[in-house]
């Protein structure tokens, strides 16, 4: 596998494109832009730009995760309030 090339990781079926490739303790490693992970190039096989899902659709990051969930609470505390203001009679 070459850089620019796409590959399937076999076990879970992730689609990449190849950003490096590497020979490190008699194995060659093949960075996927997906996880942004190295694979032992024996675990991938070729794939097509069709099945290749964009980097901007990888998992987030801890910290995108921590500020969504953030805006999150924020939302909820600001629901909360208005929820309290409302009566019995809805006004």
């Amino acid at each position: 596998m070459n850089k620019g090339d796409f590959a399937r990781y076999r076990n879970t079926g992730t689609v990449g494109k190849v950003v490096d490739v590497t020979v490190e303790g008699g194995a060659t490693w093949v960075l996927l832009d997906t996880y942004d992970l190295y694979y032992d190039a024996s675990t991938l096989e070729p794939a097509s730009p069709e099945q290749y899902r964009q980097v901007a659709q990888k998992e987030k990051t801890l910290e995108e995760s921590l500020e969504e969930v953030e805006r999150m609470k924020q939302s909820l505390e600001e629901a909360e309030k208005t929820i309290g203001r409302i009566t019995p009679s809805g006004t």
